[in-house]
């Protein structure tokens, strides 16, 4: 496999009035040629922080990052934390690019899509403007979208939500770079058009053998295209694996209850599904020990005070599955199996 993205001990730390928040806490990945990484978790867990720590967008001023966010590119390998601007700006568009969440205010109202695409297009590769237009037209054409001689000069206003995320794919991909950020690819739009969406994603990525950091709160959409799994929690990663040990052998009990709280067809319960209880503790003060306890259902269970005075390390528990919790393993597998059992899976 050729590795694309390493990133290694990650901190991202926001100074505010009140404190520190601390956005991201420790974050380890790795991201290989035509694989699909997927980050997942609630709300303010860290997950779009840390899209944005890879393509170096933080504001330095009022950011301190710390690690190693480590971009192979076709000019060797580049330290997204201690490069410098010229240097990102390479990156940006030819090596990673990104799917932004928002594709209805993504777009400017103002200009065409033509000039949008083009102007991603000539930042990169200095292109005349009749290239760059022939360009738009065949990414147009490559994403699906009919007629593409004529909506190349057409505006945001006159696309659909579907539309207008298959234009931001293709202005992410116009530049073919080796790795693509999708943020909430699916957000805000139907179920139909979402599968529309993920299958020309995997249809790009097989194309052009892509790495896809994928990040999203929606299970289904993580059962359908990942390879790998990162659930996310206050900052930290509380458990990684494969799509299968996460939704079949699930060690965290933050990820139980993530699974919990979805519906599924194959489920054998009828009753009411569970949501986790509490809320999320504050990245300015975190706690001293599992930052889940207070919404766990298995401190009890623990011996000693290890949940409220120890943060848990995220260790191999299985080869490749590796979990953040004090409860012992053979009690965590027996959960898992419990709740796979029940068919609380997505």
């Amino acid at each position: 496999m050729t590795r694309l993205l390493d990133i290694n001990d990650l901190h991202v730390t926001f100074p505010t009035e009140d404190g520190n928040v601390k956005a991201v806490d420790g974050l380890s990945l790795t991201l290989d040629a035509g694989e699909t990484v997927a980050i997942v978790g609630e709300s303010g867990s860290g997950k779009t922080v840390t899209s944005l720590s890879v393509l170096g967008l933080h504001n330095k001023k009022r950011t301190r990052l710390t690690g190693e966010i480590l971009v192979h590119s076709e000019r060797g390998v580049v330290d997204v934390v201690s490069c410098d601007d010229e240097e990102l700006r390479k990156l940006r568009g030819s090596a990673v690019a990104m799917i932004f969440q928002d594709p209805m205010s993504s777009l400017h109202p103002y200009y065409s899509i033509g000039n949008q695409l083009s102007e991603a297009y000539r930042v990169v590769t200095k292109a005349s403007k009749k290239d760059a237009l022939k360009r738009c037209v065949e990414m147009l054409d490559l994403v699906g979208i009919p007629e593409p001689q004529k909506r190349v000069k057409e505006y945001p206003h006159q696309f659909s939500g579907g539309m207008r995320q298959r234009v931001m794919i293709a202005m992410a991909i116009i530049n073919n770079p080796r790795i693509l950020i999708a943020d909430e690819p699916t957000t805000a739009l139907d179920v139909t058009v979402q599968a529309q969406i993920l299958s020309l994603l995997k249809e790009l990525q097989r194309e052009f053998n892509m790495g896809i950091l994928l990040i999203t709160h929606d299970l289904g959409v993580v059962a359908e295209v990942a390879d790998r799994v990162n659930v996310m929690y206050a900052g930290k990663v509380v458990e990684r694996g494969t799509v299968d040990d996460i939704y079949y052998r699930p060690l965290a009990p933050y990820t139980m209850g993530l699974l919990s709280s979805i519906p599924s067809v194959y489920g054998k319960g009828t009753g009411r599904l569970s949501a986790i209880p509490g809320q999320p503790p504050s990245l300015i003060s975190l706690p001293e020990g599992c930052s889940f306890a207070s919404r766990c259902s298995f401190p009890s269970q623990v011996v000693g005070a290890s949940c409220a005075t120890d943060a848990p390390h995220l260790s191999e528990d299985e080869p490749g599955h590796f979990a953040r919790c004090h409860l012992a393993l053979a009690d965590r597998r027996t959960a898992g199996a419990k709740f796979a059992a029940k068919g609380g899976t997505a």
